[in-house]
């Protein structure tokens, strides 16, 4: 009986363990059905991602020698810029650079929000300081997102402000469809740009700022004890290939600009949503090779300048006004909606900056409209041509000015013409060189233009006389002054001392440029008209004169323009000297 009960006892343990085996056996089957069921649907959703990955191409090649489109495959599509971004980054900086506002050694701080940037980036941390030269080269080897964000708090106080800056600056270069939202390129949905506008910004970098454009050709750099290498694998692989910038986000492809400088002939890429960055390399290396022998061998084209500040807001302002066609952009994968045309620029709102304001102001305040000033006369050899200006202090009307536009200069003792055969008239103290205006005193010394009769033959031909005034309508002491100077580089007024009082003689207002000296009147006029073409329409509100001087023996025309600030004019002689023309500023 014990027997039997042991019997049964075992057997019911020993159905009890088989059925717990095989339960263990079917839950671990279904665990590892599960895991290869959720395995397979995560590649399947991989795969489906790949597919659906599809970023919309666009390229353009342009001959930088003439100015030409050579190839073209959707040149002003709205496109993504990437990475692309940081070449207008480093625009500014150079910008900066070249004005002497920094220099390569000038430390920029890192804040927490650079530092917290998304790769890639150099692993700066909050507090530290990095060179500016150290952050060019970070910019374009490793395109260092946390590096973009300090050059842009550096000069715009926040990152916000700088992308204001940005986007003017694009407006001014003539990049009429990109918008700037951030400094590194980082994805954002309402930043764009264009094929075409990057092979614009490609050129300009160059023909603003050949000593900083040499950065883009590096392939690597040390920092911090660390080797930092670079992303353009064309640099080194393709003869004359210089730079100059990669990028890549999802909505946006594969993208590069790229510069060829191969004999004399100079050629910008651009190609933007490449699927990978070898078919990108592939297809950069063809069009530059389906297009070098097209290129022109010699340079005819104008180097790329800015228009001003009020035009480029100007510009912007007519973007927000302007309604939004439909277009299509590839974001993410999937197909959104943009615009057709020039995009409205829907600036943030301005918020104050917390450094470097002083470096910005004149960058993203709106400046007020300029008085127009009026085209000049043409030259008539000392016809004179009058226009309104302002009244000297001491005046009681307007003036009514004589104005003349080329004058006889001539070194010599002071001699005075009067208006009646028995006046009589006090001397003209000290020399007042090129007399333009004269004004109308309140006790009537001086009439009015209006009353002036016109001009005798050969007027202001020989003897460095400025202006008639008829006997009839002035009283007999009534004189008017010739003026005469040396022949000192800036030959200004200074004073005309009448009836015992200085009065100020009005002159050109501004800074003056001075784009020669000629030996004929024509030829000055000649070079006027050649520097206005070269400067690209930085000259078109200033004031074109000749300016006749005789050292010795020897007689000059210079050829100038007046009323300028002193940036205009430091700018426009800048643009010159890039087209192989002499240009100097004058303090007037």
């Amino acid at each position: 009986m014990l027997r039997t009960t042991l019997a049964s006892s075992r057997v019911m343990r020993a159905g009890a363990f088989g059925l717990a085996v095989i339960a263990a056996a079917v839950f671990t089957t279904d665990h590892a059905d599960a895991r290869r069921a959720r395995h397979h649907h995560r590649h399947h959703g991989h795969h489906e991602a790949r597919q659906s990955y599809n970023p919309r191409f666009a390229s353009i090649i342009v001959d930088a020698n003439s100015g030409e489109t050579l190839s073209s495959t959707n040149p002003d599509s709205l496109r993504h810029p990437a990475s692309l971004t940081k070449m207008m980054t480093l625009y500014l900086l150079f910008e900066r650079l070249d004005a002497g506002k920094m220099n390569l050694d000038s430390e920029m701080r890192v804040s927490e929000h650079a530092a917290e940037q998304d790769p890639t980036k150099l692993g700066l941390r909050p507090g530290q300081t990095i060179r500016a030269e150290d952050a060019i080269k970070g910019l374009v080897t490793k395109s260092a997102n946390d590096a973009a964000v300090v050059i842009a708090e550096a000069i715009g106080g926040d990152e916000d402000d700088f992308a204001r800056m940005m986007t003017r600056k694009a407006r001014a270069l003539g990049m009429t469809r990109t918008v700037y939202r951030n400094a590194s390129g980082l994805p954002n949905d309402d930043q764009v740009t264009t094929a075409r506008d990057q092979a614009t910004l490609g050129r300009a970098l160059q023909d603003r700022f050949p000593r900083y454009y040499r950065y883009f050709a590096t392939t690597s750099f040390t920092f911090r004890g660390r080797t930092i290498r670079g992303h353009n694998h064309l640099l080194g692989s393709v003869d004359g290939v210089d730079g100059i910038k990669t990028g890549y986000i999802r909505a946006s492809g594969f993208n590069l600009v790229t510069n060829l400088k191969r004999g004399n002939r100079h050629l910008v890429g651009v190609v933007l949503g490449g699927r990978s960055s070898g078919s990108r390399d592939a297809t950069m290396r063809n069009l530059l090779a389906e297009n070098l022998d097209k290129a022109a061998t010699r340079r005819t084209v104008a180097a790329i300048t800015e228009s001003n500040l009020a035009e480029a807001n100007a510009m912007v302002a007519e973007d927000q006004a302007r309604s939004r066609p439909k277009d299509t952009v590839q974001v993410d994968g999937a197909v959104q909606t943009a615009s057709a045309a020039p995009e409205p620029v829907a600036l943030p709102p301005d918020r104050p900056t917390h450094l470097a304001r002083s470096l910005i102001a004149a960058s993203t305040a709106a400046l007020p409209p300029k008085r127009a000033k009026p085209e000049p006369a043409p030259l008539t050899s000392g016809v004179i041509a009058t226009q309104p200006i302002d009244a000297i202090p001491g005046s009681t009307e307007p003036m009514k000015p004589v104005r003349v536009k080329t004058v006889q200069v001539k070194a010599g003792s002071v001699r005075l013409a009067s208006a009646a055969p028995t006046a009589s008239v006090p001397p003209v103290d000290g020399a007042a060189a090129a007399v333009r205006d004269m004004a109308p005193e309140t006790s009537g010394s001086v009439m009015a233009r209006a009353n002036m009769p016109t001009q005798p033959a050969n007027f202001g031909t020989g003897q460095g006389i400025l202006g008639v005034l008829p006997a009839s309508s002035l009283p007999s002491s009534t004189s008017q002054a010739m003026a005469n100077a040396d022949s000192a580089p800036s030959a200004q007024p200074q004073a005309v001392q009448h009836n015992g009082a200085v009065k100020p003689v009005a002159s050109h207002s501004g800074w003056i440029i001075q784009v020669g000296a000629l030996e004929t009147e024509s030829e000055a006029r000649e070079r006027l008209d050649a520097a206005r073409s070269r400067a690209r329409g930085m000259l078109g509100k200033a004031d074109p004169f000749t300016e006749f001087v005789a050292k010795g023996s020897k007689k000059l025309y210079r050829a100038r323009f007046a009323g300028l600030d002193r940036d205009e004019a430091e700018a426009v002689c800048r643009t010159l000297k890039r087209s192989d023309m002499s240009c100097i500023t004058i303090k007037n």
